[in-house]
């Protein structure tokens, strides 16, 4: 079961108020077959533990990757996600789509 909205936006709120840096990765865009539509989202800290999900377990580990840099530069990064040659089944989304998530700090 993907998290609810709330459970995300109370877990960055917490994490926040506990010292942590937080970082918000939301789906802006979808292409084709996309495995979760636009305004999914994950939420991240500082030391690696999110809530949520942007494509279903495809894309994770790099946009939580990027979101720890998002936490510590302070500077949003827009990335792009789909199926590119022999990346496609490294970091990319083997369903066919492209999905385009928006990360920023929060709190």
């Amino acid at each position: 079961m993907l998290d609810r909205d709330e459970d995300i936006l109370k877990a960055a709120e917490d994490w926040g108020k506990a010292g942590h840096g937080v970082a918000l990765a939301t789906v802006v865009e979808t292409w084709g077959s996309a495995p979760r539509p636009a305004g999914s989202s994950l939420v991240v800290n500082d030391d690696g533990t999110f809530l949520g999900s942007v494509s279903g377990g495809c894309v994770e580990g790099a946009v939580v990757t990027e979101a720890l840099d998002v936490i510590a530069s302070g500077t949003p990064r827009m990335l792009e996600f789909g199926v590119a040659d022999d990346a496609a089944w490294k970091v990319g989304l083997s369903c066919g789509g492209t999905i385009r998530v928006f990360v920023e700090k929060v709190g």
